[in-house]
C-alpha cells in the first residue's frame, strides 16, 4: 500500500530530522521551507508567512505536521509575529483550503512553564525534587501561563486550531514539547523534569497522524519518562495509546 503524505513544516530542523529517522517508513514525508531541504526529500521552498506561496505544498497531502516556528526567548516580537503568529495562521488557512483533514501542532511546554518562578515547581526543575512533596500535576485542562512572548505565540496557535476545528472541521492536535535536543540527551538540571527524547517525540507525531478522523482537537504534553516530570502524560496514554520509552534519569 502506498504510503499517506505529510507534509512537514521545518522538516529540515532537529525534531523534523528525529521523524525522518523514525517515521519514514511509515509516511511519505515532504517538506515546506524557506531554506533548500534534506537530499531525497520532496521539498516545496517557500516562507510559511506567505499564504499565497506556501498553498501548492498542501495539495495532496493527508496530513500537516507544523514544526516550523521561531523558537526560544530573545527573538524580537516582529520576528514571533511573523514566523509563529501569521505562520500558523497560513499553515492551518493553507490546511484548510487544500482540505487536508488534519494538522498536528507543534506547540510548547513554554505554554504553561512560567509556573516553574513558583514553588514547589521551582525547587523540582532546580534539582531539589527530594525536598519537596509532588507538586500536582499539569494538565491539558490546567489554565495557561505562558513563558514569554514565544509560550504566548504558541498559546495563539492553540487557540487558533481550536477555532479551526470548531468553524472548519479541521483535526488539530495541538503537542506541548518538552526540551528537544540535538545531543538527544538532557543537558541542565531543568531537563530531568521536562527532557523529550527524539524517538519519544517522534512517536508521538505518529500516533497523532493515526489518531481516529473523529479526534477533533485536542493538546497533549509530550515529554519522556521522566522521575522528576510534572506534566500529565496520562492523556496521551488514554486518548492515543501513546507511552515514552525514555527517561532523563537513564542519563544521570
Amino acid at each position: 500500500m502506498a504510503r499517506p503524505t505529510v507534509l512537514v513544516t521545518g522538516l529540515g530542523g532537529l525534531i523534523g530530522g528525529a521523524l525522518r529517522t523514525h517515521l519514514s517508513d511509515r509516511y511519505e514525508l515532504r517538506g515546506l521551507g524557506r531554506r533548500p531541504g534534506p537530499a531525497g526529500v520532496a521539498w516545496h521552498r517557500a516562507d510559511i508567512a506567505d499564504l499565497e506561496a506556501i498553498q501548492p505544498a498542501f495539495a495532496g497531502a493527508q496530513a500537516v505536521v507544523h514544526l516550523a516556528a521561531v523558537v526560544g526567548s530573545s527573538a524580537t516580537f516582529e520576528d514571533y509575529l511573523r514566523g509563529n503568529v501569521v505562520g500558523a495562521y497560513n499553515v492551518l488557512e493553507a490546511a484548510r483550503r487544500a482540505g487536508v483533514p488534519r494538522v498536528v501542532y507543534a506547540s510548547s511546554g513554554a505554554t504553561i512553564s512560567a509556573i516553574e518562578r513558583d514553588e514547589p515547581y521551582r525547587s523540582l526543575v532546580e534539582g531539589r525534587a527530594a525536598e519537596i512533596a509532588p507538586p500536582p500535576v499539569l494538565t491539558h485542562e490546567s489554565p495557561v501561563r505562558p513563558s514569554g512572548l514565544y509560550g504566548c505565540s504558541k498559546v495563539w496557535g492553540e487557540a487558533l486550531g481550536r477555532h479551526y476545528a470548531d468553524a472548519h472541521g479541521l483535526s488539530v492536535l495541538c503537542l506541548r514539547i518538552g526540551a528537544v535536543h540535538a545531543g538527544d540527551r538532557p543537558k541542565a538540571t531543568r531537563d530531568f523534569a521536562v527532557w523529550c527524547s527524539q524517538r519519544d517525540i517522534a512517536r508521538m507525531i505518529g500516533a497523532c497522524l493515526d489518531a481516529p478522523p473523529d479526534l477533533r482537537f485536542d493538546v497533549f504534553y509530550v515529554t519522556s519518562r521522566n522521575r522528576s516530570g510534572y506534566r500529565d502524560l496520562a492523556h496521551a496514554r488514554e486518548v492515543l495509546g501513546w507511552e515514552p520509552v525514555d527517561s532523563a534519569d537513564d542519563h544521570r
